[in-house]
C-alpha cells in the first residue's frame, strides 16, 4: 500500500462519511500539509467519551503531520446550536462560555499534542464584525435552503417558532471555515448541514471547498442512546479510573466492538484478530478489559490502570468491597431515618422515589444483604455499609440531632 493508502486507511476508519473522499485522496497525494478543524461550542464544562470519538480523529490528523485546530465556539455559544432541538436554546451568558472553554482546554490535551494543536475562539474574527458585515454574510444563504435542514423543517412544519437569530449559526459555523482556511471539518452526523454551509461560504469566497467528515454519535452504556450527561448513560473522561473501568464493563459484549472500534488506537487487524479469537471461544469479557485499561491508562496512566483493573477484579469476581468507601454521618431528629432518604442524603441515589425504585428492583444491599423494604428505618448509632448497584458504596451512620 501507498502512504496515501494508509492515510486513508486510518482516516476513513470509524466515519460515518467523507465528502468527497475523492478529494481527500487527491489532497493526501499532494503531500500538502492539511488544515483540519473542529468546533466545539462550550455548552457544558465536561467531555466525556462520546465527545472523544472526533477528538481521536483530530489526533490521527495529527500523527499524519497535518495541523489541527480545535475551534471553540465562544461566539456561536452565545447564539445557542439549534442542531436537534424542537424548540429555541437559550443562549450562554459570557461568563458560562469563558468558564466553559478553560476546561475544554484542559481536558482535550489528554489527547491532543499540544504542542501541535492550534486552539482557537471564534470571536476573534466574528467579534470583529459590524452589523453590515453580518448583513453581507446572511445574503450568502437563502431561507429555504435553511429549512432544507431537519429540525428547522419540522419546526416549521409543526408550528413550532424558530428565532431569526438560530438561521445565523450554521452561517457562522460555516463562516469559521473561511475565516480559518480550512481543508478539513470534523463533526458528528448532527452538523452534515453547517459544514457544507461551510463549504458554500468558501466557494463564495474564492476558496477550495473544505472535505467534510461525518463522525457517529457513540451510544452511552445503555447500548441505545446517545452518550449523554442527562441521561446518565455517560463515562467522563475526568471520572475516577475505578468508575471509568467499571462502566466499560458494563457495556453490552455487542456494544464492545464498537466502542474498540470507535475509542480504541488499536489497529483494526488487531481488533478483528480479536473478533475472531472471541468466535472460537474466547471470553469477551477478556476483550473488554484490554479496551478498559487502554482507555483508563489514556486519561489517568498505566499505573491508574492496573489499579482499577485490581479493585475490579476484588470487587467483582471476588466479591470483595473496594477499600476506599466514602464515610457519611445524617444527622436525624428523631433517632432514625428512612433508607430512601439514607440513600439520598449520601448521594447513592438522586432522589427518595429513585431510591425506593432500586429497592423494588433489587439493586441496593445493606452490609451485604440484598434491601428489600423500602420502608425500612436505619436506626441512629450503627454505621452501614449502602450498596447501590454494582459500583456505588457508602458507609453510612445516621447520628441524632442533639447527640
Amino acid at each position: 500500500m501507498t502512504n496515501t493508502d494508509l492515510a486513508l486507511s486510518l482516516l476513513t476508519r470509524g466515519t460515518e462519511e467523507i465528502l468527497l473522499e475523492s478529494e481527500l485522496a487527491e489532497r493526501l497525494k499532494s503531500g500538502k500539509r492539511l488544515r483540519v478543524k473542529a468546533g466545539f461550542d462550550p455548552t457544558a464544562p465536561d467531555l466525556h467519551l462520546g465527545h472523544t470519538v472526533l477528538i481521536n480523529k483530530l489526533r490521527q490528523f495529527q500523527d499524519l503531520g497535518h495541523e489541527v485546530v480545535f475551534l471553540i465556539g465562544d461566539f456561536t455559544g452565545m447564539i445557542g446550536d439549534p442542531t436537534g432541538k424542537n424548540a429555541t436554546r437559550p443562549p450562554l451568558t459570557r461568563d458560562e462560555v469563558i468558564e466553559n472553554a478553560r476546561t475544554y482546554e484542559q481536558q482535550i490535551f489528554k489527547i491532543l499534542d499540544p504542542e501541535k494543536t492550534l486552539v482557537m475562539f471564534n470571536s476573534s474574527w466574528m467579534g470583529e464584525m459590524n452589523a453590515a458585515d453580518m448583513i453581507h454574510l446572511a445574503s450568502k444563504h437563502t431561507v429555504a435552503r435553511m429549512l432544507e435542514r431537519d429540525d428547522f423543517r419540522q419546526r416549521y412544519t409543526s408550528g413550532q417558532p424558530i428565532a431569526i437569530h438560530e438561521f445565523l449559526y450554521p452561517l457562522v459555523q460555516g463562516y469559521d471555515s473561511v475565516a480559518l482556511k480550512a481543508d478539513v471539518e470534523l463533526g458528528g452526523t448532527d452538523q452534515k448541514f453547517n459544514m457544507l454551509v461551510g463549504r458554500e461560504l468558501q466557494k463564495h469566497h474564492g476558496q477550495p471547498p473544505q472535505i467534510v467528515f461525518t463522525l457517529p454519535i457513540l451510544e452511552g452504556t445503555d447500548g441505545v442512546n446517545k452518550m449523554s450527561k442527562s441521561l446518565g448513560n455517560y463515562i467522563g473522561i475526568n471520572e475516577p479510573p475505578d468508575e471509568m473501568f467499571g462502566k466499560l464493563m458494563s457495556i453490552s459484549d455487542g456494544m464492545m466492538w464498537r466502542y474498540l472500534e470507535l475509542l480504541s488506537f488499536e489497529d483494526m487487524h488487531t481488533i478483528e484478530k480479536w473478533r475472531r479469537e472471541v468466535d472460537q471461544g474466547l471470553n469477551p469479557r477478556d476483550i473488554k478489559v484490554r479496551l478498559a485499561m487502554e482507555i483508563v491508562a489514556r486519561f489517568h496512566g498505566d499505573k491508574a490502570a492496573e489499579a482499577a483493573h485490581a479493585a475490579f477484579v476484588a470487587r467483582f469476581q471476588r466479591g470483595e468491597m473496594p477499600q476506599d468507601i466514602p464515610e457519611r454521618e445524617l444527622p436525624s431528629a428523631t433517632g432514625s431515618m428512612s433508607i430512601s432518604h439514607v440513600l439520598k442524603g449520601s448521594g447513592l441515589t438522586s432522589s427518595t422515589s429513585e431510591a425506593m425504585r432500586l429497592i423494588k428492583q433489587g439493586g441496593v444491599r445493606i452490609d451485604g444483604e440484598r434491601a428489600v423494604d423500602p420502608t425500612l428505618e436505619i436506626s441512629a448509632g450503627k454505621t452501614h455499609i449502602f450498596q447501590v448497584g454494582k459500583r456505588k458504596f457508602a458507609r453510612v451512620r445516621v447520628v441524632r440531632k442533639d447527640a
